[in-house]
């Protein structure tokens, strides 16, 4: 399998998510409500909610970037600023939104032939505090990439539903239905 056919459609979908449930949180609590649950936490030296959305979508800008060998977009700069300070300043839904528009909208602009690379094809990964991982780009996608995504998406999902946004694995996993056996489904 190409390492693009896994990074595209699992952010594309998976942001859309994001979306989705930022907007069920609006229609459950109101717009007044759901701009506040943005500072909520899971625990106190975790992120705000507004940090998880502006994370997850640096995380699918970071890793498309790093497999097809470029510079990260500019408003990666940017997401990182805004999560960064989200403590302080989370921002509103429809920033959150638009920034996950943004992101998605970037996404549909690559095309995956610019992703194809040989699985063991060297990336190189520093971290801020001067930390440096040597992935091959199979292990980046498998053991980084796709992971970090998914912890900053799940830490959203949880902060929501730790605040009484009805949501379940359905909201979750919306994107799976089309593939649902129509004649096994519970009447």
């Amino acid at each position: 399998m190409a390492l693009a056919t896994m990074l595209l459609p699992t952010y594309r979908q998976m942001l859309g998510c994001l979306a989705r449930l930022l907007d069920k949180a609006r229609e459950q609590h109101g717009a007044e409500h759901a701009e506040a649950l943005l500072a909520a936490r899971l625990a106190p030296d975790m992120f705000p909610l507004a940090t998880q959305l502006r994370f997850c979508c640096v995380q699918a800008l970071e890793g498309v970037s790093r497999l097809a060998g470029t510079e990260f977009p500019p408003q990666t700069a940017v997401l990182l600023e805004e999560g960064r300070n989200a403590g302080d300043h989370p921002g509103t839904l429809a920033e959150a939104q638009a920034r996950i528009a943004e992101t998605l909208e970037w996404i549909e602009g690559i095309d995956p032939a610019a992703l194809e690379c040989a699985p063991a094809s060297a990336i190189a990964h520093e971290l801020p505090n001067g930390m440096v991982f040597d992935f091959t780009a199979e292990q980046y996608v498998r053991d980084w990439a796709l992971p970090q995504f998914n912890f900053h998406l799940i830490a959203a999902y949880a902060i929501l539903r730790s605040q009484g946004v009805e949501l379940g694995k359905a909201d979750y996993v919306a994107h799976l239905f089309p593939l649902l056996r129509a004649d096994t489904v519970a009447g």
